[in-house]
């Protein structure tokens, strides 16, 4: 081997450990650098510390290092400049590789959110949502990364969108769906990012966001009585009581087994935490406040605490513990259901009708069955189930006609109709009213998200739900199908493995009998409504690597680095299949460098 070949060689096997070390670092979202870009410094950073760790049992790194120490090379490409080509390099083969799926499926949905960053700038997550069609049909969520937009209008987003699919060179017009959350900029049905995107593309029908849809049904639910209000108060109340003082926290943690919970206004599976740990430790938490009632030296913790045993002891409270627990754990179910990235639009409106017909359920047997839980608890408390009779109160009649109200005197009914009833028929109304837009989706792709009602349809209703497909993934008279011959493909299907399949199911079942030629405008069909997405929780997940990304101590980060180091993070498992000889002939050539790598 010739002088020059191996000198290449050795060049191109430092640069494949540093491109591992690179990726190692960016999926676990560790700081590259630190105070000094000095090697063998204590506060030089996880990237030199990496190279130096790997030089102690790595021949190749070891002559490098060893080079640089004693002068013998200039060029060590460990510096900062470095660090961010080899990170977007390897980002950009990620998005290549994404984008090449996504052209292969062809049809393509898009989810945004955005969120403000450590450093107060608004950051979008772009996600597309496809299926593959390598081996099995798979759905397949594809994040490309984050974009600061300053201009948060329907409009601006909107912009920001299209540009960034035609910088990745991927067709608008092969969309067919696109979901974000309830903010009035992205859902607006004037001037909203969807509506905007409708006019370009009318087969990139909207779907809002279940999860966040349920998550308001909740909030309906919980504002609208004064005592769901004041019940949720108590409860976090309770928390601040015992996160006060390390001293009460003590108490508290010698007599529960789970810890008190704090809610947020955003995540309500944190209500059903916070509702749980007291809804099943109310007699031990009782007994902490009363301890605490003891030992505290403060008077205005001594009242507090005496206070809130009192009221965790009351029939009444017990009664909306159980209420709450039980309301919560019903739509919390779905709610972690249609977070899911594979979720479909026909399984998630099933799971939408069972949680509503279990509250419509609920209404009927719900009260008595608390009432019976509330007595067992207050049992075991020796405490007296009973609510004390509130004085009723006349209200002034303003005209002569005016019908009095009907008190009512019994505590139980009064709880029953004012709290209870009132609580479980926003949150079925709530239901009907923010889902009416899923189920308007729904609608129009009619049979193939119902699929198991096709063999009782007359054929003029398959063929007239068939057309409605047609007019729905019809624009500029250019169709995806022909509603009549799906409509025949229907009516010619061999026999199923079950009457009941949803989309997917019957997807993959073309796909692995190899029907997909025989059945073309179904299988087109079908690929189109997987595609449909039903939340925007990939794109709120990759907050979390945002956050993690971009701290407090990396704020001044680079646009282009951010969203090069989330791409890696976000998409590891894509990166682990990268060739590193073609991403050194790409950092070879894009400085046109002296050396040939």
């Amino acid at each position: 081997m010739t002088a020059f070949e191996a000198e290449r060689k050795r060049w191109r096997d430092v640069l494949k450990r540093l491109l591992s070390i690179t990726q190692s670092l960016a999926e676990r979202n560790l700081a590259f650098r630190g105070s000094s870009e000095k090697l063998f410094q204590p506060d030089n950073g996880h990237f030199l510390k990496e190279v130096e760790l790997m030089a102690k049992y790595d021949v190749v790194l070891e002559n490098h290092l060893n080079r640089i120490k004693d002068g013998e090379t200039h060029a060590h490409y460990l510096s900062k400049d470095i660090q961010n080509e080899l990170i977007q390099l390897v980002s950009d083969r990620i998005l290549e590789t994404i984008v090449t799926q996504i052209r292969d499926s062809k049809y393509f949905s898009i989810i945004l959110d955005c969120t403000p960053d450590i450093s107060h700038q608004e950051q979008m997550s772009i996600i597309l949502r496809s299926v593959a069609l390598k081996g099995q049909p798979e759905i397949q969520e594809h994040f490309l990364g984050f974009v600061n937009v300053k201009d948060t209008t329907g409009l601006g987003l909107s912009t920001v969108i299209l540009d960034k699919l035609k910088d990745l060179n991927i067709p608008f017009v092969n969309c067919r769906g696109q979901s974000y959350d309830n903010g009035a900029n992205m859902k607006g049905k004037h001037q909203g990012v969807q509506v905007r995107l409708l006019k370009i593309n009318p087969r990139a029908l909207f779907v809002p966001c279940g999860a966040h849809t349920l998550n308001l049904v909740i909030a309906d639910a919980a504002k609208s009585s004064k005592d769901a209000v004041g019940f949720f108060g108590y409860i976090q109340k309770l928390f601040t009581f015992f996160s006060g003082a390390t001293q009460r926290w003590s108490i508290l943690k010698e007599y529960v087994t789970i810890t008190l919970k704090s809610w947020s206004d955003t995540r309500w599976e944190s209500r059903l935490q916070s509702v749980n740990a007291v809804r099943h430790q109310a007699s031990e938490i009782r007994e902490a406040l009363l301890e605490a009632r003891v030992k505290v030296k403060d008077p205005v913790a001594k009242v507090e605490a005496q206070a809130l045993a009192e009221e965790v002891g009351s029939f009444r409270f017990l009664i909306c513990c159980v209420v709450w627990s039980e309301i919560l754990t019903t739509t919390n179910k779905v709610n972690k259901l249609l977070q899911s990235a594979s979720m479909q639009l026909d399984v998630a409106v099933n799971l939408i009708t069972n949680a509503k017909a279990s509250l419509a359920a609920y209404r009927d047997t719900g009260f008595s069955e608390a009432q019976t839980t509330a007595r067992s608890i207050c049992d075991y408390m020796n405490v007296e189930a009973f609510l004390k009779e509130k004085r009723l109160r006349n209200s002034k009649r303003h005209f002569s006609y005016e019908a009095p109200d009907e008190p009512v005197t019994d505590a139980l009914r009064s709880l029953e109709v004012n709290v209870f009833n009132i609580v479980v028929d926003s949150a079925v109304a709530s239901i009907d009213e923010r889902f009416d837009t899923l189920n308007q989706v729904k609608s129009k792709y009619g049979v193939l998200l119902n699929f198991g009602t096709a063999s009782q349809m007359s054929r003029d209703s398959l063929r007239a739900q068939c057309m409605e497909i047609e007019k729905t993934l019809t624009f500029n008279q250019d169709s995806d199908i022909s509603g009549l011959d799906l409509a025949h493909e229907i009516e010619n299907l061999p026999d199923l493995p079950s009457g009941n399949m949803t989309a997917f199911e019957l997807l993959s079942f073309l796909c692995e009998k190899k029907l997909e030629d025989i059945y073309p405008n179904l299988w087109i069909a079908l690929r189109v409504t997987v595609t449909l997405p039903v939340t925007v929780a990939s794109a709120e997940r990759s907050f979390s690597k945002l956050k993690l990304i971009k701290t407090y101590l990396r704020s001044s980060m680079s646009q282009e680095r951010l969203s090069g180091l989330s791409i890696m993070s976000i998409n590891h498992d894509v990166g682990k299949d990268l060739s590193y000889d073609d991403i050194i002939d790409d950092f070879a050539s894009r400085k046109c460098r002296k050396g040939n790598f």
